[in-house]
């Protein structure tokens, strides 16, 4: 295509700027559970793989390649990107795993074909004057403790075995050579939410991947997320120069459940602690626009203090269950952004009905097959996004008690010891054991059946959650209005 009219950005001081030196404020969406799928996203239980495999074994390797392709065609297309382009979105942030591009079979190898994903994106994105990140969101070895990389388990084998990471810094190389000429592409995000639990490898290892970066590509901009989830970002010391530093902004009322907003509940997770080590629970809090900003300054610090872009690389929210008390949170979220001119990225496009600006239609024939382990997920609590897990207190309580009775210090990286039981047992237990019944959901279907059910996910088949939609299209135009008239 032809990049006549983009031109590279790059930091200037606190502002993203275009070749004419005119600050840019980026406006994105994050087209997740697409390149990299995740559980709350499209209603699979557990992980990536887990969930291939679960299909594998019922129709067979051909149908699921044909089922995954299916999939893939229709998530994302040109009307995708024209939809985006007419709610004032100018950026998306484009997570996919690493196994497009490189197998496990088969490390150091790069699987040119795998680019053609990315390629399309870009392409049909650029055309309606839409940039990309590309945001590697699963490594080998798993960055972080949680599903969202394909992390079957509880643990981050990355930042222990060193092959893992000379991977990742090889892949970049072949990514910064493909596009480091192609302006349409905002810049790098070359791993998402790391989660060193040392502390210790996580500085260096970005060091080496910078330096690979920048060998091959000098004019993308990069996006780095902090450690322990885009949270942590005092080891970077000084900053390098055209790179932006993304924290991830999740107030505890949006992922809490039976939180209300404003008003006071206790988060699961635990959020002050540094050093590769968890926190002490908070305990109860009164959450209301005042503490959304207190937690915005706490995680852009290091941004304010080094006068760097503040980029918010996610934010979304799955609770309170009230909708309109959600959008509350949401709206001041967007406010506090406008106030400390913070760019923002929003998680995420599409889903199965609970974030996103565009649901799946809940009578279209995707979500009609998967109703029944939708149900059964619910029930059993084991999504951490917009699962409930009062509803597991029987099977939760005696082992929280056993640990705090016996175990009274045990405080695991990265949130804790109530997270880490979650995790471990809804999250991947019970996760675990619905796999094979999600994979029975699609015997006898060929591939018309299959065709058809995907088409579930093509922008027409969904349905707009309008409030979410006007919020952001607002904010969006309020914020440009007020950037045209201040340049006057």
């Amino acid at each position: 295509m032809s990049t006549n009219n983009a031109s590279f950005l790059r930091v200037s001081g606190s502002d993203l700027v275009d070749s004419n030196g005119t600050p840019v404020t980026l406006f994105g969406i994050g087209v997740a559970g697409w390149l990299n799928m995740e559980n709350w996203i499209t209603g699979f239980p557990g992980y990536e793989e887990g969930q291939r495999a679960a299909v594998g074994r019922v129709l067979g390797p051909g149908l699921r390649d044909f089922f995954f392709d299916r999939f893939l065609e229709h998530f994302f297309t040109a009307d995708d990107a024209a939809y985006l382009a007419s709610l004032g979105i100018n950026m998306i942030r484009l997570p996919f795993s690493y196994k497009y591009l490189e197998s496990d079979d088969a490390p150091f190898e790069i699987n040119e074909s795998g680019f053609r994903y990315l390629d399309r994106v870009i392409d049909l994105c650029g055309a309606q004057g839409i940039r990309t990140v590309l945001d590697l969101h699963s490594v080998p070895g798993w960055q972080h403790q949680d599903w969202h990389c394909d992390n079957p388990t509880h643990t981050s084998q990355f930042w222990v075995h060193r092959t893992f990471q000379d991977r990742v810094v090889h892949l970049w190389r072949a990514i910064a050579d493909r596009y480091k000429d192609n302006p349409w592409v905002a810049g790098y995000n070359p791993i998402n939410e790391p989660a060193d639990p040392s502390a210790e490898k996580v500085g260096p290892f970005y060091e080496r991947l910078v330096e690979a970066i920048r060998e091959v590509d000098q004019n993308h901009v990069l996006f780095l997320d902090g450690n322990r989830y885009a949270l942590d970002f005092e080891f970077f010391g000084e900053p390098w120069p055209n790179t932006v530093y993304c924290p991830h902004d999740y107030p505890a009322p949006g992922y809490t459940p039976g939180s209300r907003y404003p008003g006071r509940h206790r988060p699961i997770h635990v959020l002050n602690a540094g050093g590769g080590q968890a926190a002490e629970p908070e305990g109860e809090a009164y959450w209301d626009k005042a503490e959304v900003e207190r937690s915005f300054l706490y995680r852009t610090s290091y941004m304010r203090e080094t006068n760097t872009p503040i980029v918010v690389g996610e934010f979304n929210a799955v609770w309170p269950e009230s909708e309109q008390e959600r959008l509350r949170l949401l709206g001041d979220q967007l406010d506090v952004f406008r106030k400390y001119n913070a760019s923002w990225t929003y998680w995420s496009y599409k889903d199965v009905g609970f974030a996103a600006p565009l649901r799946l239609a809940p009578n279209g024939a995707y979500l009609e097959r998967i109703r029944p382990i939708l149900d059964k997920k619910a029930r059993l609590a084991v999504d951490l996004w917009g699962g409930d897990r009062r509803k597991m207190a029987h099977v939760l309580g005696p082992i929280h008690q056993a640990l705090a009775e016996e175990c009274p210090d045990w405080n695991p990286y990265p949130w804790g010891s109530e997270f880490m039981v979650c995790r471990v047992i809804l999250q991947i237990l019970f996760s675990e054991a619905l796999l094979p019944q999600f994979g029975e959901l699609f015997r006898g279907m060929g591939e018309d059946d299959i065709d058809q059910m995907m088409q579930s996910f093509r922008l027409e088949n969904c349905q707009p959650w309008q409030p979410l939609v006007d919020l952001l299209r607002n904010d969006i135009t309020a914020r440009r209005r007020h950037a045209t008239v201040a340049a006057v």
